[in-house]
């Protein structure tokens, strides 16, 4: 077999699952005679991940590492193995072994029947916490009914995705990255496997409730102006009802013995309208600012350290540079209008 397998794992404080997480891999790659490479990939981790993956890189070339100069976050890392794997297909999956290796045969294999993406949805898992379960249904719901992208409750981040695919994302000028978004948003053709999350290995999860609230805002913000329409529509909505009780109060006070009174109920609209207007302020916020951050140009991730000869930070470089092209070029036809300024007729 000609073809090469990329996998691509982030990792962040992953040190005790890392040689478990490549044993099985390897015996799940190594009899299929597949060429492979694995990309591990530190998201600044503070506990001995980077010295275990250089000690795996160490032991089998084939385990190669990037390391970040600080914690960028999952989406980063996640793209940062995109960027650096070289294989016609790329996998992702996470460190903490729920995702299960066992399963990449299957992914490999929809693989070669043709389709681009086969990414995996988890079934229910009954042995989390009741409020983790109810805090995942209520992100895909909002998510789905918020975006214009239709993402199904319990897609992760363990797929496969096709070179050509990849190609594409690489493309992507997106800084505030959710991968699930966009790779439903390139298209192609797609084909989903469910499976059932074995236990993590050890550690917690990372993303604590403020993390998935962040990171289901930059979702919806990153594929919808939905909320934005929303808040249009509450604002003219309560200025159709704040009209009719001025006109209510108007022909009371003039036709009938009731008069509007009391500063309670005065008070309680200034503030129900005022809040209303604070929270609209920061949807719109939120939009200005994703637009401010991706006018900066800066690029997604740092490597710090890595052991691969070339590097994964290419397509950011390669945008900052576009950048920079762009305003000396500005910069020189407005040096070009000064030294031959154009005649002025009198």
């Amino acid at each position: 077999m000609n073809w090469k397998v990329s996998v691509v794992i982030p990792c962040y404080n992953e040190a005790t699952n890392l040689r478990v997480l490549y044993d099985a891999l390897i015996d799940v790659l190594a009899p299929f005679g597949w060429h492979y490479e694995l990309i591990f990939v530190d998201d600044g981790s503070r506990d001995g991940t980077l010295t275990e993956l250089e000690r795996l890189h160490n032991l089998d070339p084939s385990a190669h590492f990037l390391s970040f100069s600080r914690n960028f976050g999952h989406q980063p890392a996640l793209k940062a193995g995109l960027d650096a794997a070289t294989g016609d297909c790329v996998i992702s999956m996470d460190a903490d072994m729920q995702h299960p290796p066992a399963l990449i045969p299957q992914l490999v294999q929809k693989w070669q029947e043709g389709y681009d993406v086969v990414y995996t949805r988890r079934l229910e898992d009954k042995r989390l916490p009741l409020r983790k379960r109810l805090t995942s249904r209520f992100f895909y719901r909002v998510m789905n009914n918020l975006s214009d992208m239709e993402i199904e409750e319990g897609t992760a981040d363990f797929r496969l995705l096709d070179r050509t695919v990849v190609n594409v994302l690489q493309q992507l000028p997106e800084r505030d990255l959710f991968m699930r978004g966009l790779v439903k948003w390139v298209g192609f053709k797609q084909f989903c496997i469910d499976y059932e999350p074995a236990e993590r290995f050890s550690g917690v999860s990372k993303y604590s409730f403020g993390k998935m609230f962040v990171f289901a805002l930059n979702g919806i913000t990153s594929f919808s102006v939905k909320p934005l329409r929303l808040a249009m529509l509450i604002g003219f909505a309560l200025s159709l009802v704040g009209f009719g009780y001025g006109v209510f109060a108007f022909a009371s006070f003039f036709f009938t013995d009731w008069n509007a009174s009391g500063w309670t109920s005065v008070i309680m609209g200034v503030l129900f309208i005022g809040g209303l207007q604070l929270v609209m302020l920061g949807i719109i916020g939120e939009y200005i600012g994703k637009l401010f951050m991706q006018a900066k140009q800066r690029p997604s991730y740092i490597v710090q350290k890595t052991s691969l000869s070339h590097p994964a930070s290419e397509a950011p470089r390669k945008i900052v540079a576009e950048a920079v092209e762009r305003q000396q070029s500005m910069t020189r036809r407005m040096r070009s209008g000064k030294n031959n300024p154009q005649p002025v007729d009198e």
